[in-house]
């Protein structure tokens, strides 16, 4: 069928080249590229032998010549953006240099503040369009699946959807005090910003975690959660018909929340450089070197995820509730693809977005979100994939 380039070779990276490996009448060719060759090289030695013909090379992501030259030699179908946020931007500038198709799963982020929006991206929609190119943003989890998820109940189950409840459960334990189940600085940032929600047409701010509830989630039993701002509640917000208000919670443990408050307390997670024995160091940067990397947690990870979205709103004049969510194992996303359950959730998702490109199921030029497609071959791949969905029509509701 066709050739990805994949660039990245972290965790969610890792996950996404096994599944393309998996799907080799898809993906009949693949190049890994990130700043450390070795790391791909690695992955590459892993994987050889199968059907899909690998190769890896060396680039910096934030050198649109670079990549522009990578593209041009390699010649994808698709990229596979599973860099770091700060580098979508460079990536979309690569792709639109050489008219090939863009995939990622977490929006642009500037370096110097920790600021989740769209805006940077949706700039490009024109220039995407004009070239004839599709820019697919968000096809991880959360934003991805959960896109899927809101086009799937608007399609099938709901006139008009008024409230969005966005629900992601980690019972995983990996036996440290203090780790982040994926990039330290991505988490920690996300984590220690403000909390919003969308309500009635407008962003409500809250302070970082004041908004906690507990919920009773299948298969994994009650747990404490907290309001966070989310990049999908933006899009969502905008292509979800009828919408009043979309909210995002995450489960997390006490002794998480103690550690991070402490090392808050004490600077650890500012974004602001400071001097070091005549170096410039960021704090939350030399935070994450410290930390355990998430990409070693695969193996001592024991419990489950669970991530879905809970629906309210009106089918033919009566009012309904939906819910709907997957369960995934970390011990068992480990046996299959040596990685955690968290990384395993954003790979997926980032494999099927990518796949649906490059068969054309998929197929308008410009720059979309992944709720504004065709949810139902993204459905049917999810579970054909390794990431079966459960519905309830009777879900317990969050206050």
């Amino acid at each position: 069928m066709g050739k990805a380039l994949i660039i990245g070779c972290g965790g969610v990276a890792s996950v996404t080249i096994h599944k393309c490996c998996q799907n080799s009448e898809v993906f009949e060719e693949i190049c890994i590229a990130s700043r450390t060759k070795a790391k791909c090289d690695a992955l590459k030695a892993k994987l050889d032998g199968g059907k899909t013909k690998i190769s890896t090379a060396q680039v910096n992501a934030d050198n649109v010549n670079e990549l522009v030259a990578l593209i041009e030699n390699f010649k994808p179908d698709v990229v596979i953006n599973l860099a770091l946020p700060y580098q979508d931007l460079t990536i979309m500038d690569a792709c639109l240099a050489t008219k090939t198709n863009y995939v990622d799963t977490a929006n642009y982020e500037p370096l110097d503040t920790a600021k989740f929006e769209y805006k940077w991206q949706w700039a490009y929609r024109e220039r995407f369009e004009k070239a004839g190119i599709t820019a697919l943003l968000g096809s991880g989890f959360d934003p991805g699946v959960t896109g899927v998820f809101s086009a799937y109940a608007q399609k099938h189950y709901f006139d008009e959807i008024h409230y969005i409840d966005i629900l992601d459960a980690n019972a995983g334990d990996h036996g440290y005090p203090f780790a982040t189940n994926f990039n330290p600085e991505i988490n920690i940032r996300e984590v220690t910003a403000n909390g919003s929600y969308w309500e009635n047409g407008k962003w409500v701010e809250t302070e970082p975690m004041e908004i906690k509830r507990v919920y009773n989630f299948p298969q994994i039993g009650e747990k404490d959660m907290y309001l966070l701002h989310h990049e999908e509640l933006e899009s969502l917000a905008l292509n979800i018909n009828g919408i009043k208000r979309i909210r995002f919670f995450m489960t997390f443990g006490q002794s998480y929340l103690t550690h991070l408050k402490c090392l808050e307390n004490v600077g650890m997670t500012s974004i602001e450089p400071i001097e070091y024995e005549g170096k410039q160091i960021v704090p939350l940067q030399f935070l994450k070197a410290v930390l355990p990397d998430p990409a070693t947690l695969g193996p001592r990870t024991k419990g489950k995820t669970n991530i879905g979205c809970i629906f309210q709103g009106i089918k033919d004049g009566k009012p309904r509730t939906y819910y709907i969510y997957n369960v995934c194992d970390h011990q068992e996303c480990y046996r299959e693809v040596e990685s955690q359950a968290i990384s395993y959730t954003t790979g997926v998702p980032a494999m099927i977005g990518a796949m649906l490109l490059m068969n054309k199921t998929w197929n308008k030029p410009g720059v979309y979100n992944i709720e504004e497609f065709d949810p139902d071959p993204f459905m049917d791949a999810l579970n054909q994939w390794g990431l079966p969905w459960q519905e309830s029509f009777e879900p317990e509701l969050v206050d």
